[in-house]
């Protein structure tokens, strides 16, 4: 089947996860994406911690951002590097940068020196704070950048807290990463349209702000921050975490409550809650909604999870419990629509990557690959543009490849 991103060629100048995530996306969907790496490679690959600390697993922080590419290496200090890079860009429909506008000009790569030799090119740049402004040249990781500085951090840790709240690894690194593979899509068909190519700024800051719309609305409108929820007073008690026997948590999100409580109460063992006039509407159960929650802790800590997934089954309304990491795995759901693919190593072992979000005509995105070795496909994508062995040895004797 044909992908959406089949016959677009991207040529990627990027590092860690924001910017090379959107490549990976874009592989994923068909697109023939060119990494080009440092002769030291991407600092990714040289990234150790608990999830990769040994060689016996696959590295995540190199496989989600990466899968399905083909590397090169190009010393982008040398003329000889830059020259090569340039003219691969005369076959690309989109480049890709995460490279600070300092590093950009001085390397000769930023939009008119690309867009001098391919004017449909794409140029695509992640940042960490925007384009201009004060920060425009700073680095900026999504902890800083979106987690810290969108005021996420400051929602999500409570009053009174002894240290902040800590953001879950790329969190908004892969967010960003969907944002940029939407906006060059937009960008590739105003193309087809106009015949021009452009540029496209994706930033972590507006990316946690976009996340924050609501809190940042209210408050620019005078309303004041939204308030933070306290579960023991949800303002509705059926949008709410209830803990069970097996301290395991399950989420009610019944939104129109009217509609769902009576049939909640049955179903939890507990009808009279549903006559009972301090709860009888969505009003009084706002009231009284101290009570409410106390009564529905009391039913969910009757029983372990598992038992609450059976009796539940037939609810009408949503919920869903909590889930770990490896019921997600694990997940009927998940696996039916193909949000898991499994992928081969270079080293022949099989492990399993998140499909990106996006589905077309019914098919889910499965990777190309792997993420390459570094340097893997360095001869092979510099004879495809175009250059004989004997230029490609002479790049390697001047040290443009590394």
């Amino acid at each position: 089947m044909t992908g959406p991103f089949d016959g677009v060629r991207v040529i990627e100048v990027a590092s860690w996860t924001f910017v090379p995530g959107a490549g990976a996306i874009m592989a994923d969907l068909g697109a023939d994406v060119i990494k080009v790496e440092p002769p030291t490679g991407d600092p990714q690959r040289a990234l150790r911690n608990a999830l990769n600390a040994d060689d016996t697993s696959p590295n995540p922080f190199l496989q989600v951002p990466n899968r399905g590419k083909r590397s090169i290496t190009l010393d982008l200090r040398s003329p000889a590097g830059v020259g090569t890079l340039l003219q691969l860009t005369k076959q690309a429909d989109v480049f890709l940068t995460s490279y600070l506008p300092k590093v950009r000009t001085k390397l000769g790569i930023d939009v008119d020196d690309v867009q001098a030799h391919n004017p449909r090119v794409i140029y695509v740049r992640g940042t960490g704070w925007g384009s201009l402004g004060a920060m425009s040249d700073a680095g900026g990781f999504d902890a800083a950048a979106a987690w810290s500085a969108a005021g996420i951090q400051h929602k999500l840790t409570p009053p009174g807290a002894t240290a902040p709240a800590p953001q879950p690894a790329a969190f908004f690194d892969l967010q960003g990463s969907s944002a940029i593979a939407g906006a060059v899509a937009m960008a590739l068909f105003r193309r087809e349209r106009t015949g021009a190519g452009g540029v496209v700024d994706v930033s972590l800051l507006n990316t946690g702000m976009w996340t924050m719309s609501p809190d940042l609305a209210a408050t620019a409108a005078g309303s004041g921050e939204l308030p933070r929820q306290n579960r023991l007073d949800a303002p509705n008690p059926i949008v709410n975490s209830y803990r069970t026997s097996d301290d395991r948590w399950l989420n009610l999100v019944c939104l129109q409550s009217d509609r769902f409580w009576t049939e909640l109460c049955e179903l939890i063992g507990r009808p009279e809650l549903g006559d009972d006039p301090r709860f009888a509407d969505s009003v009084a159960r706002f009231v009284n909604r101290e009570a409410c929650v106390a009564e529905l802790d009391e039913a969910f800590r009757a029983r372990p999870l598992d038992e609450w997934r059976r009796v539940l089954a037939g609810f009408s309304g949503v919920w869903s419990a909590a889930a770990t990491f490896d019921e997600v795995l694990a997940s009927n759901q998940a696996a039916d629509n193909g949000y898991l693919p499994t992928v081969t190593g270079t080293d022949g072992r099989a492990f399993r990557l998140v499909a990106p979000p996006y589905q077309f005509d019914g098919a889910p995105g499965v990777p190309a690959g792997p993420a390459p070795e570094l340097g893997q496909h360095t001869e092979e994508v510099l004879l495809e543009s175009g250059l004989s062995w004997d230029e490609i040895s002479g790049l390697r004797d001047e040290g443009a490849l590394g």
